[in-house]
């Protein structure tokens, strides 16, 4: 007997569709792929942040009906795009770093967060119709954390001083977790329509976060062993790619934040490099420049494109809806506004201690509440709200919920991520060029004093390459300060050349050392690490060069 005919097709047009939903998806992601490339050019040709105008071309895309149909699961968004990204940011600072602006990270990662999820919820509760605290809460845990990829992605196009690019970045790094914690637990109230149990949501960040610590820990001393074992810098080089996304995972499968996971992993990764590994360092180096640029672009216009589902509700006045999101998008403004002028009078009585912290004044302040962007979490959380709770009934606020998440993306990042440049020169914020060139001359003599001191006690090396080598090091010095100096004279070249063998051994002995320097200076504290890659990253290129 053959099938019935009527029975086949609507299976044979559920696979056709699917089909073709997976192609559209497929070119969604590369058209943004290819776009990220045409965009960053073009954003560097008009001064405009690149990130802010992949989510212009993202809402632009909503507007096309096939690209419109594409939706990506919510809970897959923080997985596919969060731990790379993260990893990649966490990897410019250091313990060391960290050990100093450890109350900067928590009163910006988790009090005020805490604080923006009071101010949020109590004015959602004043104006949204039927929230309860429970919904009004998760509401604020959504909007509080500003995006350490958009922060970080928006002031590149800018010079802006490190201390407050640092700064930005280290707030980034651990505020996602204390807002995913907060969420969850006000999300669990909400559908079961109990109240939040504040007791037990302190419980479950500290333990979430230990656990998290752990996993971090213990899977970089597991992927370092097994790293130990393959003599393979393009094998190393994968696994290290793979990292970000199994630590994120295994700290999630054990309820634990995978964000400050992933975090730890990364500053542990930088802290067991060892001078040994340029050559992993560059080839790792070009990969996740490549890779960070395509992978925020793509996730930037995601967030262009989602923003038309967030918006899209049967029940709500969207012009309500919207006056309530500007409402609440400038008490977030404000509490952060307010926040870091109180962190001004703060960190100044403690500016002997880190001469470098920030904010140091009105301006600071103002800068890094315009860089206080909101990104991936936000419009994950937001596109996690189920349309019912547990008992069948409405979830209480959604669809203001989700207007306000759509304004709160507006403002706070093409808004804000467009006018950044302009902010910066209206404010006349000082780069602070010359204390960065400062601190990058202090690495680059260490690292040039320990070269010259292998050049000089080398047994094995003959007088006339001694001097020529030496030339050689301090052009390379030279160049690291931006400045130039005389090759070696012809009759050193000449030396060079007799002695090529002896040469390469001993620079590369001179370049081990000088790359040893360099990451010891990474981790002490005071030491921009920023500046220590760039110091590492010449060193590095030298000595593949001499392969």
């Amino acid at each position: 007997m053959f099938p019935d005919i009527d029975a086949v097709e609507p299976v044979c047009s559920d696979a056709t569709h699917i089909e073709e939903t997976s192609m559209t998806t497929l070119l969604m992601i590369i058209g943004f792929g290819a776009a990220t490339s045409v965009v960053v050019g073009l954003g560097q040709k008009l001064r405009l942040p690149w990130p802010a105008l992949m989510v212009v071309i993202g809402i632009a895309g909503a507007f096309i009906p096939t690209f419109a149909e594409i939706t990506i699961e919510p809970e897959l968004i923080l997985p596919l795009f969060l731990p790379p990204l993260l990893f990649a940011a966490a990897q410019k600072t250091s313990w060391a770093l960290f050990a100093i602006r450890w109350r900067t990270i928590l009163g910006m990662a988790v009090a005020l967060v805490g604080v923006t999820v009071a101010a949020v919820a109590g004015t959602a509760v004043l104006l949204i119709p039927g929230i309860t605290i429970a919904a009004a809460i998760a509401l604020g845990a959504m909007l509080a954390p500003p995006d350490p990829v958009a922060v970080d992605a928006v002031a590149g196009t800018v010079s802006i001083p490190r201390r407050i690019m640092s700064t930005l970045q280290s707030e980034g790094l651990f505020n996602d977790a204390a807002s995913l914690v907060i969420f969850q637990t006000a999300m669990a109230a909400a559908m079961s329509g109990t109240e939040v149990d504040f007791g037990q949501l302190a419980l479950s960040f500290l333990i979430s976060a230990i656990i998290a610590i752990a996993v971090g820990l213990i899977v970089v001393f597991v992927v370092w062993w097994v790293m130990e074992k393959i003599d393979h810098t393009i094998a190393r080089s994968s696994l290290m790619l793979m990292l970000p996304f199994g630590v994120y995972l295994i700290a999630e499968h054990f309820h634990a934040s995978g964000v400050i996971a992933v975090v730890v992993a990364a500053l542990e990764v930088r802290r067991r490099d060892v001078e040994g590994n340029s050559a992993e360092r560059v080839t790792q180096a070009s990969t996740w420049q490549v890779l960070e640029m395509l992978i925020t672009g793509i996730a930037f216009g995601l967030i262009g494109l989602d923003l038309r589902m967030v918006v899209e509700s049967e029940h709500a006045d969207l012009g309500k809806a919207v006056l309530v999101g500007l409402g609440i998008a400038l008490i977030v403004i404000a509490v952060r506004f307010g926040w870091l002028l109180i962190g001004t009078v703060l960190e100044n009585k403690r500016r002997e201690e880190d001469p470098d912290a920030a904010p140091l004044n009105i301006r600071d302040a103002t800068l890094m509440t315009w860089g206080g962007m909101r990104g991936l979490a936000t419009i994950a959380l937001a596109l996690s709200i189920p349309a019912t709770t547990d008992t069948g009934e409405p979830f209480p606020g959604r669809s203001y919920i989700l207007v306000t998440a759509a304004v709160i993306l507006l403002v706070t990042l093409v808004l804000a991520g467009l006018t950044f440049p302009t902010i910066v020169n209206v404010l006349g914020i000082d780069d602070e060029a010359e204390k960065e060139r400062q601190a990058t001359k202090e690495i680059a003599a260490r690292a040039y004093k320990a070269a010259l001191h292998q050049i000089k006690n080398d047994p094995t090396l003959p007088d006339e390459v001694a001097e020529p080598l030496r030339a050689r090091f301090k052009g390379l010095y030279a160049e690291l300060l931006g400045t130039s100096d005389d090759q070696a004279s012809s009759e050193q070249a000449t030396a060079l050349k007799e002695n090529r063998e002896v040469m390469a051994k001993v620079q590369t002995r001179a370049l081990q050392s000088a790359r040893t320097e360099v990451l010891k200076a990474r981790r002490e504290r005071g030491t921009d690490p920023e500046i220590a890659d760039r110091v590492l990253r010449r060193f590095d290129l030298q000595s593949v060069l001499l392969r």
